[in-house]
C-alpha cells in the first residue's frame, strides 16, 4: 500500500480509535471535531485518499460507512520482532521472529513492517544500543545517510548507507568497526529496508 501523508495518518488513527472505543467508525463531523478540520469536505478528501491507497473502503450514502481493509486491520494489531537472523533464511521467516508486540501507528511518522533487535554496538554513536528495537520499513529505495538493513550473502547488518558511482559503502557509527565496501553488482548483496525509528524496551 502507498505511504500516507501526516494528515492522512491522523485521519486513519482517528478511525481506528473510534472503532476501538465505540465499535463504530466516526462520521465526517466526528473527524472534523477530533482533528480540527473546518469543513466536512476536508475530512472527505482525506477519506477518499485513504480509500484510493487501499487503507479503507467507503459505503456511499452511509454516514458511518467507513471500513478498514483487511490489511489495515491486521497491521493495527501486532508487528513482529526479528531477533538474530539465521544464516541464509529470509529475515521475516518464522524461526527469526522472537515475538509480536502491539502495533502503535502513532509511534513514528512513517509506516514500518517489523522491528529488528540490535545485536552489538556498531551503531552506538547513532544512539542505537544493544537490544534496541529498530523499526524497519521494507524498501530498496534508500538515500545516502539512511540507516539501512543490508544483506551480504548470509549476513544481515545495520549500517549507514552511502552510494557513489558503482560502489556502496556501509558505515558503522562506532570507530571500533570497519566500513564495508561493496560493488553494486555484487551477487548476494541487497538492501532489505531502512530504519524509520527506534524504541528501547528497558
Amino acid at each position: 500500500m502507498k505511504e500516507l501523508t501526516i494528515q492522512q495518518k491522523k485521519v486513519l488513527q482517528c478511525i481506528k480509535f473510534y472503532i476501538k472505543k465505540t465499535g463504530f467508525p466516526p462520521t465526517r463531523a466526528d473527524i472534523c471535531r477530533e482533528l480540527g478540520f473546518k469543513s466536512p469536505n476536508a475530512a472527505e478528501s482525506h477519506l477518499r485518499a485513504l480509500e484510493k491507497k487501499g487503507y479503507i473502503t467507503i459505503e456511499n450514502g452511509a454516514s458511518r460507512g467507513i471500513n478498514l481493509t483487511e490489511n489495515t486491520a491486521e497491521k493495527s494489531q501486532t508487528i513482529p520482532v526479528i531477533g538474530l537472523v539465521a544464516a541464509g533464511s529470509p529475515t521475516l521467516a518464522d524461526e527469526n521472529i522472537e515475538k509480536h508486540i502491539p502495533y502503535q501507528e502513532s509511534l513514528f511518522l512513517s509506516d514500518f513492517d517489523y522491528f529488528l533487535r540490535v545485536k552489538g554496538l556498531s551503531m552506538k554513536d547513532a544512539g542505537i544500543m544493544e537490544d534496541d528495537l529498530v523499526a524497519i520499513k521494507k524498501t530498496s529505495e534508500v538515500r545516502n545517510g539512511d540507516i539501512v538493513v543490508a544483506r551480504i550473502d548470509d549476513e544481515v547488518t545495520l549500517k549507514y548507507f552511502q552510494s557513489s558511482g558503482n560502489q556502496i559503502k556501509l558505515i558503522p557509527a562506532n570507530d571500533d568497526f570497519d566500513e564495508i565496501y561493496i560493488n553494486k553488482e555484487t551477487e548476494g548483496f541487497f538492501i532489505e529496508g531502512k530504519s524509520v525509528g527506534l524504541i528501547r524496551e528497558n
